[in-house]
């Protein structure tokens, strides 16, 4: 039975909005109670991630109503510490991604807040240049990323391009519950807001700045130029299309975009799920290998922040590279080219999270680099890009990145790049070309080198209000009753990321100097180890499985039994 203050909301939405979709939307569920607590039980949390949600009526949907109470929030944060605050917003290829970036806009403006709107959409990277290249005191970008076609989302930036920090999300969200969602948020017309300067379009001419900065991150420009490189590449009907073609063809790649998923989409008709991290994403491509003889499948998700490819093993298949791979490639690469040339600067330093793969350290080591371990989301990885600015050495910093696919390389952007990567895979993958090598031949010899790795991720959905409930409840549980071994391997090392300590077998405590985080983490002997992680932007638990072992199928093999059990702690 629905809770009084539920039935309420819900009564005071089919009393309010106009909106025909949302209106007819919340007609057809009158009957269906479950339909009614989903979409009004809670309302949208704020965080460092934004907003993230299913599309539809209610508080608990992304919708105008809750864009614009999210941007009033903001407005009223920023004019209270601003006399003059501006913010740039972009926006994906998702449905209402257009609309939402206008009302947000139209909020702003009504607000005096001095708003700069892309003209089109745009990656991710675009905005977190734009924010610090035009001045601007906050960014907004439009997205849900990787999710499914029903998902969208809305990322708040800082003035430094890195997602919102935690106190400044605090605060927005502090300002948000001052607020009614029906009404609480100002508005105007939104052409006559750009007719009276309160809204500037941003001119298409400033990607070419962006591209500007992103070629000066080459590494090795005569490999791209001279290998003759084919790449098959989607943008999976997202806003990667032209940046990422237009960056390939200016460094001499030759790229074939797959046709089905040229065209920007919402519904994301060709694939169930637009994430570069998985093989389904890759079929058409797969598919049009057939008559171009390509070296390499690229494919970037909808906001073009993150990018997965595909090469040919010896028997001429298709393999998906995992983001663990590609990000100790293209480290090891990075080093050894800059080196080659004798371009290395004194003192490197790599970035990644304590999530990715161990074997980043390892190649950082073996070359003479510092790797920095920070916890997941790249706001971390750009505040390290920060510190070393101050420090008066941008140059020592060499990449950055996650195990999901993301990667950044250069301080153009504070946040993943799909535009800059997807140009250096190319090239990695050019220079190893002209040695006679594929990636993998070069991922064995890493492995030869320094020891095989197998990673695996875990992902559990937990639907709804109860979901959200078992999600927390099992971390506890986890705490509470910890595991002493997985895989026949002991827990050597104990790590509690939101109570700050890590546990070693005999009982030695050690404080981590990190910000909370609700991540557990399991060292196990050997190198191996399992981690527990909640998805900050999805219902899901997340486990990170790292095998290591003598031989590949040695790793492999305690690989699957580390997932078996970490998939039946999850699912309890």
């Amino acid at each position: 039975m629905l809770k009084p203050e539920v039935r309420k909301e819900y009564d005071r939405w089919c009393g309010y909005v106009t909106d025909a979709e949302l209106a007819a939307e919340l007609q057809a569920i009158a009957a269906d109670e479950e339909a009614i607590n989903d979409r009004f039980y809670c309302d949208l949390s704020f965080g460092t991630a934004g907003l993230r949600g299913v599309l539809g009526a209610g508080t608990n949907r992304m919708n105008t109503y809750t864009v614009c109470l999210a941007t009033q929030g903001l407005a009223d944060y920023l004019t209270a510490s601003e006399d003059s605050p501006s913010v740039v917003i972009a926006y994906d290829s998702r449905n209402k991604s257009d609309v939402f970036a206008k009302a947000a806009a139209c909020t702003l403006a009504a607000n005096g807040v001095k708003v700069s709107l892309m003209t089109e959409l745009q990656p991710v990277p675009v905005l977190s240049f734009a924010v610090r290249e035009l001045g601007c005191s906050a960014g907004i970008m439009v997205t849900a990323s990787h999710n499914p076609a029903e998902y969208n989302g809305y990322k708040c930036y800082g003035p430094d391009g890195c997602q919102m920090t935690d106190d400044a999300a605090n605060a927005v969200t502090a300002c948000i519950r001052k607020l009614d969602v029906l009404g609480g948020a100002k508005t105007t017309d939104f052409d006559a807001a750009v007719a009276a300067g309160q809204i500037e379009m941003v001119p298409l001419s400033f990607v070419d700045k962006f591209l500007d900065v992103i070629q000066k991150q080459q590494v090795f420009p005569e490999a791209a130029r001279d290998a003759g490189l084919t790449v098959i590449y989607s943008p999976l009907h997202g806003a990667g299309n032209k940046p990422v073609r237009a960056i390939l063809d200016r460094i001499g790649i030759h790229a074939v975009v797959v046709p089905e998923q040229e065209a920007p989409n919402g519904d994301f008709p060709t694939v169930h799920y637009p994430n570069p991290e998985f093989k389904e994403a890759f079929d058409l491509a797969r598919k049009l290998s057939a008559t171009v003889d390509a070296d390499i499948l690229l494919a970037t998700d909808p906001d073009c922040d993150r990018v997965g490819i595909a090469v040919k093993n010896a028997a001429g298949e298709w393999v998906l590279m995992t983001g663990n791979e590609v990000g100790c490639l293209l480290l090891n690469y990075i080093l050894v080219a800059l080196r080659e040339r004798g371009e290395l600067p004194a003192d490197p330093v790599a970035v990644t999270t304590v999530v990715s793969s161990r074997l980043a350290s390892a190649v950082a080591k073996g070359n003479g680099c510092e790797m920095r371990l920070v916890l997941t989301g790249f706001k971390y990885v750009g505040e390290q890009i920060f510190l070393l600015e101050q420090e008066g050495h941008p140059e020592r910093f060499m990449l950055g990145f996650e195990e999901s696919y993301g990667y950044l390389k250069g301080g153009h952007a504070r946040d993943k790049d799909a535009v800059v990567a997807s140009m250096l895979i190319c090239e990695m993958a050019a220079y190893y070309k002209l040695q006679g090598k594929s990636l993998l031949d070069v991922l064995n010899d890493l492995y030869e080198t320094y020891g095989y790795y197998c990673h695996q991720v875990v992902n559990v959905g937990f639907a709804g209000e109860q979901g959200m409930k078992d999600m927390a409840a099992l971390m506890e549980r986890l705490r509470a009753d910890r595991p002493v071994a997985f895989g026949g391997k002991k827990v050597v090392l104990f790590t509690d990321y939101r109570e700050s300590f890590s546990e070693a077998a005999d009982g030695t405590r050690t404080v981590i100097d990190l910000p909370s985080s609700n991540v557990l983490s399991f060292d196990l002997e050997d190198g191996a180890g399992v981690i527990f992680r909640p998805s900050g932007t999805e219902p899901k638990v997340k486990a990170y499985i790292t095998a290591t072992g003598k031989t590949k199928a040695e790793a492999e093999a305690l690989a699957v039994v580390l997932k078996d059990e970490a998939t039946a702690i999850i699912k309890g």
